[in-house]
């Protein structure tokens, strides 16, 4: 079966391909505005499905993954900083935080849709102004929500890390994408489908 994911992010594309099964990417276009009342938990779920499902719109007998993440300190959402400056100023302010990274995925089939949620809490170091600015300059964290690569240097940043799934916190929780995957009959440990 035909496996797409609806993504242009190179982090979520080598997490896949450590399943070792063959797929394409596509990018969404997919409108990331949170609405007024909406928690970090909820937006993460919409958008990745809203993702999910505007690739399988393209694609509708392909198996189409789509998956997002949102940073919360608290009920208030953390994006991408997009800027050094910025940067700066998440990190400055999450330093001796806890951060909850709500990493959302969705598989899309047709009319079929399978999602799961996976929380990571991050409990950041109380960081110096020196700390935070080596390593905004190392890792140039400007494209990752809460400023924090957790799969490179951004891992000092911490003092402890929770989750049920290692992955979640690179951007695509693959030990729930595996599940979801086996209730569309593919099992990456058997790539033959087994049904649909």
């Amino acid at each position: 079966m035909r496996l797409i994911l609806a993504s242009s992010s190179h982090y979520r594309r080598s997490l896949l391909e450590r399943l070792g099964l063959p797929f394409e990417c596509h990018s969404p276009d997919v409108d990331e505005t949170p609405q007024p009342q909406e928690k970090p938990s909820q937006l993460a779920q919409r958008l990745a499905q809203a993702k999910a499902q505007a690739v399988a719109q393209l694609y509708p007998d392909a198996l189409v993954i789509g998956s997002d993440q949102v940073a919360a300190l608290g009920d208030e959402p953390i994006g991408k900083a997009g800027s050094h400056s910025k940067a700066l100023q998440q990190l400055q302010r999450l330093s001796g935080q806890t951060v909850v990274f709500q990493t959302a995925v969705c598989i899309s089939h047709g009319h079929q849709i399978a999602t799961a949620l996976v929380p990571t809490e991050c409990r950041f170091r109380t960081l110096t102004s020196a700390e935070i600015e080596h390593y905004l300059l190392q890792d140039l964290p400007y494209d990752t929500a809460g400023s924090a690569k957790a799969e490179q240097l951004g891992i000092a940043l911490m003092e402890s890390l929770r989750s049920d799934d290692p992955t979640a916190i690179i951007g695509l929780p693959l030990i729930a994408v595996c599940s979801l995957l086996r209730q569309f009959g593919v099992n990456p440990l058997q790539p033959v489908a087994t049904g649909l």
